[in-house]
């Protein structure tokens, strides 16, 4: 059975690394490359899944060292590559997967041929909600907007854009607001990764919350005729653009919200008891919650719900079509972390906290 890949490092080795551990790791994630790393991950090579099965038809065993098969002209694309270039330079090398290096050599993430190069286009936009201060992040976020961390090598909003190219979106708009400049500089208009890219942009101290920079779409002359995406621009997930949107059209309903589901354990033994007394104990018991994962599926008549350059919440406009009986549904995303504490940013980094 294949895992995802929750870390680039997932497909990292020592070079003390068997040609077992290779060959598992190979199988576990259904790649072709696994990559050699020193000290500070400064990488050495890359073992081809090819390789490894040619020298075991040898007789090499298992558990011999992996470092005789690492490739003698170790090929890594830079961090400054643009999409279209790394695309060209893996076809060029014929690899899936390729390590991405600093300056100095260290593997800072890895491109996959999927992300980069995408499926065949959808009709339907994504909106990107970008614009918020994470003040909860502290420090972290007081030269660098929240979307802009990095994770896995990658900031959180490129993930996300990826992710979105490669099920087929090719028109995105990312809403702005603090330090917008950054964004702007490093998404441009969207060429590098593979779609258009145009921006939502709020005033510095009018900031519209997750509904209102819907209103700013028929600014920019723009009104949707297919269902669109909008999406927190914090999040690390994996969920299916296709599933969901095949949900929300199988279904009568105006807007689909996606769900995960928080759970809580109670630390203590709970208590359970009729007219004072003792009837049972539960030890430690985990309750559970479907809540809001950030993610949605809208009609295009509900942006005529959204009033203009008026502070939206997006919950309020699931309240307004409750007001008017109309239908919302939900839909269970997959793996979903918010990065909106220094915990969850350690935690989507894979840091012990």
């Amino acid at each position: 059975m294949t895992n995802p890949i929750r870390q680039f490092s997932d497909l990292l080795l020592e070079p003390d690394a068997t040609i077992r551990e290779a060959l598992q790791v190979i199988d576990r994630f259904s790649v072709s490359n696994v990559f050699v790393v020193g000290e500070k991950r400064r990488f050495l090579g890359t073992v081809a899944d090819c390789d490894i099965r040619r020298a075991l038809l040898q007789g090499i065993a298992l558990d011999n060292p992996l470092t005789p098969l690492v490739a003698k002209s170790p090929a890594a694309i830079g961090e400054e590559v643009g999409r279209a270039e790394a695309l060209d330079l893996m076809h060029a090398l014929k690899v899936r997967e390729a390590p991405i290096v600093d300056s100095e050599g260290v593997v800072t993430g890895i491109h996959f041929e999927h992300e980069v190069l995408g499926t065949p286009a959808l009709p339907n936009w994504a909106v990107i909600m970008a614009g918020g201060k994470g003040t909860r992040l502290g420090s972290l976020t007081k030269d660098t907007p929240k979307p802009m961390l990095p994770v896995a090598g990658r900031p959180i909003l490129e993930r996300l854009v990826l992710h979105l190219v490669g099920a087929g979106i090719r028109q995105i708009f990312i809403s702005v607001n603090y330090l917008a400049e950054q964004i702007e500089k490093h998404f441009g208009d969207g060429s590098q990764f593979g779609c258009v890219i145009e921006y939502l942009r709020e005033e510095t101290d009018r900031p519209l919350g997750t509904g209102g920079a819907l209103s700013l779409l028929g600014d920019l002359g723009y009104q949707p005729d297919k269902p669109i995406l909008v999406m927190n621009g914090d999040l690390i997930t994996d969920f299916s653009v296709s599933q969901l949107l095949a949900a929300h059209g199988a279904r009568d309903v105006l807007g689909t919200i996606a769900v995960t589901e928080y759970r809580h354990e109670v630390p203590f033994g709970v208590l359970e008891s009729r007219d004072g007394k003792l009837t049972g104990v539960v030890e430690k018991p985990t309750a559970a919650w479907p809540v809001n994962a950030g993610i949605y599926a809208l009609e295009p008549k509900l942006l005529e719900l959204i009033p203009r350059n008026e502070m939206f919440p997006i919950t309020r406009l699931f309240d307004e079509c409750l007001k008017r009986n109309w239908p919302i549904g939900l839909w269970r995303v997959g793996e979903w972390l918010d990065i909106g504490r220094p915990a969850e940013l350690a935690l989507a980094r894979g840091e012990v906290v």
